[in-house]
């Protein structure tokens, strides 16, 4: 019986029955390419136009082969469903139709539904550790997991974006069949599953694609991890959209979070992903599409794509939490509290203001839903790239941490948690990886040279106390371990907050759009919503150590205040959050 899951693909081997595979390998720098299996035999694929070795050869699930080119190169296949031996071993054919699905009729949530908690699988035990986790993530009110990226990448342990197999999922989480069993477990709990993948760039360690396909880059441009991806070609162009469209329908993930798509330099390219998945996916399923973009290109959110992460909601909210002004946040480091109100009221801060170095950036962003933005206070970003990887609860003071939550959490953005800030996780989470020999020594300084331009690292003695990226201690230390003597009241609180966010908020998002925003003084406004059902959403915040004046709603309109009580009606107290659910009243003009 064909197995139907593949059968559209153009890049690597698909399983066509028990029996036999297609393979397929874009290689227009190869004069020849052979199958070679494991059991020894070797069978030659047929040269096609435009660069491309196909052919059906015999061969069942589970056996290995790798591609030989030109009778000198053995290399795994670049769309490798599985790699158990890692990157540098051969590929192993997977059924995708294998797995019986307990919960075939899933068909996803809203997306304003969505509370994201991002996770590194890898630090959560593999596949089935984070299986063992759901329960409470739903109990908790979690609706989606985010796992950061999962293609193959070089050694044990790694942040995943130094990927260089996309297609196949990490094999030190787990095998394709566990992966798709925590899949199916979230959706039994009512958990989405998104999943961070990688289209800039591949890892620097088993990519040998510039040996026998260099047109997959373009020397005339260059990126942070050297030459850029040549998307002006077709064949590159169908390798990463039916990477995308394999998570979404061999392992009927929820959605997509494109990391660093300004490092991505031809958009039309993401219009297409966005049209090919909006066209092929199952009707009735709910499928999102989320992006990282330094550019703030409101655009995109507008073809096809749902949310962006809001970066500059967070390095707001950052700078007048814990004070500190070096490299990006300098951008944030004055008119604070007025940049953070245009974020809430509007969404990008950015939207074609000069930054730091005098270059516009950013698109106007107004006019869309406060959902097109994912807000957070953490991620794996904002925590790893800190030297030591400090969390929050080891910048600022605990009562303006509690304050921020609450603004987080009742928001009518889309909220976004890293894994551990639940119940107030004191683990650090540092940049890690699983490199050797002189690799290993060039990102270890690397990494340490990063921080040369901050003040507290200038001296090298200094910077050598970095955690090495390659150390065992340092992937270690990043475990988040609950401490059961501090994580009560934390718990309590996010509990509390997501009951409410699911009860009050949620059902006001569809049509919700901003009122405006004042700014009560240097760490305090007012932002206000215009709910489609008729009243108002408003949120008083102080992250400040001083009580701010404020003409406060009255007692009987709060649905959440963070502090115990707010003096009288004209005072917002310190570190305060006060959520306000009001019946509706003329609008005033905005200002942010």
């Amino acid at each position: 019986m064909p197995l139907r899951s593949q059968e559209h693909a153009t890049h690597g081997a698909a399983m066509l029955d028990s029996n036999s595979a297609r393979f397929a390998l874009w290689a227009p720098d190869a004069q020849q390419v052979e199958v070679e299996f494991d059991a020894g035999a070797r069978q030659p694929l047929q040269a096609q136009a435009d660069g491309w070795f196909v052919g059906q050869l015999p061969c069942k699930a589970g056996d290995r082969y790798r591609y030989r080119i030109d009778a000198t190169l053995t290399v795994a296949d670049p769309a490798s469903r599985y790699q158990p031996d890692g990157v540098h071993g051969p590929s192993q054919l997977v059924n995708p139709a294998a797995y019986r699905w307990q919960y075939p009729d899933w068909r996803g949530r809203p997306w304003p539904e969505a509370v994201i908690y991002e996770l590194h699988v890898g630090l959560c035990g593999g596949y089935g550790g984070v299986i063992e986790r759901l329960p409470a993530l739903a109990e908790l009110g979690i609706t989606a997991i985010e796992l950061m990226p999962l293609g193959q990448f070089p050694g044990a342990r790694n942040w995943g974006y130094d990927g260089v197999l996309p297609f196949a999922p990490q094999h030190s989480y787990g095998s394709p069949e566990q992966l798709r069993e925590l899949i199916d477990q979230a959706h039994g709990h009512g958990l989405m599953v998104l999943v961070d993948v990688v289209y800039n760039h591949f890892g620097p360690d088993g990519n040998y694609l510039g040996y026998y396909a260099s047109g997959f880059f373009r020397q005339d441009r260059q990126t942070p991890w050297g030459a850029a991806i040549d998307f002006r070609r077709r064949q590159v162009r169908d390798f990463f959209i039916e990477n995308a469209l394999m998570w979404l329908q061999e392992y009927r993930v929820d959605g997509l979070r494109l990391d660093a798509v300004h490092a991505i330099d031809d958009p039309d390219f993401l219009a297409e992903l966005a049209r090919r998945v909006r066209s092929e996916i199952t009707p009735g399923r709910q499928v999102w599409l989320t992006l990282e973009n330094e550019h703030n290109q409101a655009h995109l959110l507008e073809q096809g794509f749902d949310a962006q992460w809001n970066d500059d909601g967070h390095n707001a909210l950052h700078v007048l939490l814990t004070g500190e002004q070096e490299a990006y946040y300098a951008d944030y480091s004055e008119s604070t509290i007025e940049k953070l109100a245009r974020c809430l009221s509007q969404g990008f801060v950015f939207q074609g203001q000069p930054d730091r170095n005098g270059r516009p950036r950013g698109e106007p962003s107004g006019h869309l839903p406060p959902t097109a933005f994912v807000l957070f206070l953490q991620n794996h970003d904002q925590i790893g790239n800190r030297a030591f990887g400090e969390r929050l609860n080891r910048l600022c003071p605990p009562q303006a941490l509690r304050a921020a939550t609450t603004l987080l959490l009742l928001a009518p953005m889309i909220p976004l948690l890293f894994m551990g800030d639940e119940w107030g996780c004191e683990q650090p989470f540092v940049f890690f990886t699983d490199h050797h020999d002189e690799l290993a020594d060039a990102v270890r300084e690397g990494r340490r040279a990063e921080f040369a331009g901050f003040a507290h690292f200038t001296d090298a003695a200094t910077r050598s106390r970095i955690p090495d990226p390659n150390a065992l201690e340092t992937f270690d230390a990043s475990r988040p371990r609950p401490t059961h003597s501090s994580q009560q009241p934390w718990l309590q609180l996010y509990r509390q907050l997501l009951a409410l966010r699911a009860r009050h908020i949620v059902p006001n998002l569809p049509g919700i759009h901003a009122l405006g925003a004042r700014v009560l003084g240097p760490q305090a406004l007012t932002v206000r919503w215009q709910l489609e059902r008729g009243g108002e959403l408003r949120i008083d915040l102080n992250l400040g150590p001083t009580a701010q004046v404020a003409d406060l709603p009255a007692h009987a309109a709060r649905l959440f205040s963070c502090s115990e009580s707010c003096v009288g009606s004209t005072q917002l107290p310190p570190y305060t959050t006060l959520v306000s659910l009001l019946p509706t009243t003329p609008a005033e003009p905005a200002h942010d």
